[in-house]
């Protein structure tokens, strides 16, 4: 169990640490050329059949749609959905071009929700390391959903950031679920940690 003054100290560090990735992830956005899912399209096709949720890219994450796209031919793909602070998400369906509205955070989702439980997720990162920890916007929405569905079922979490997301020694809290997975717009990343 943590101290509170170790608490506010991994806190503070996170936060220090997310301003800097912030800065990484906006020079990386600035040279993308647009082909930046093409790994991830190629890890999803092992995954036919298989629920599969992704994410409606906001600033400057990396953008998935494309494999997205590519999964949805032969995968249910779906999008989160917030339900509320302190709660898991929820995913609802999403196609190509279905019809979308603006959600909390102003994050769009579909205008139509049909939500399922989603085996493999994709996960934007703020920043990352290759242990498998990630640091997310500091809600703690995808350590919530995963350790519930994770609680469920077999859940595999695949993070999708540019490689210079990465950071040596991200600090990590009991409550921060691992990814499983990496996938950077130049290479994959397969992670074994205990869980």
């Amino acid at each position: 169990m943590c101290s509170p003054d170790r608490d506010l100290m991994i806190q503070e560090l996170k936060k220090q640490i997310r301003k800097e990735a912030f800065d990484k992830r906006k020079k990386a956005f600035a040279a993308d050329i647009g082909n930046s899912a093409s790994i991830l399209s190629s890890v999803l096709a092992g995954f036919r059949g298989v629920a599969i949720a992704g994410y409606l890219p906001i600033k400057t994450e990396i953008n998935p749609l494309s494999a997205m796209e590519e999964a949805s031919a032969h995968s249910l793909v779906g999008v989160p959905v917030i339900q509320g602070n302190s709660k898991p998400l929820k995913f609802s369906r999403w196609e190509p071009g279905c019809d979308l509205k603006k959600g909390p955070f102003d994050v769009q989702i579909p205008i139509h929700s049909d939500y399922f439980i989603p085996e493999v997720l994709i996960i934007p990162l703020v920043g990352f390391d290759k242990k498998g920890g990630r640091l997310g916007y500091g809600g703690g929405f995808y350590d919530r959903t995963l350790e519930s569905l994770r609680s469920q079922q077999a859940t595999l979490a695949i993070g999708f950031a540019y490689s210079e997301q990465e950071f040596e020694n991200l600090p990590l809290e009991p409550t921060d679920q691992k990814l499983d997975v990496i996938v950077t717009e130049r290479h994959i990343i397969e992670l074994t940690h205990s869980k």
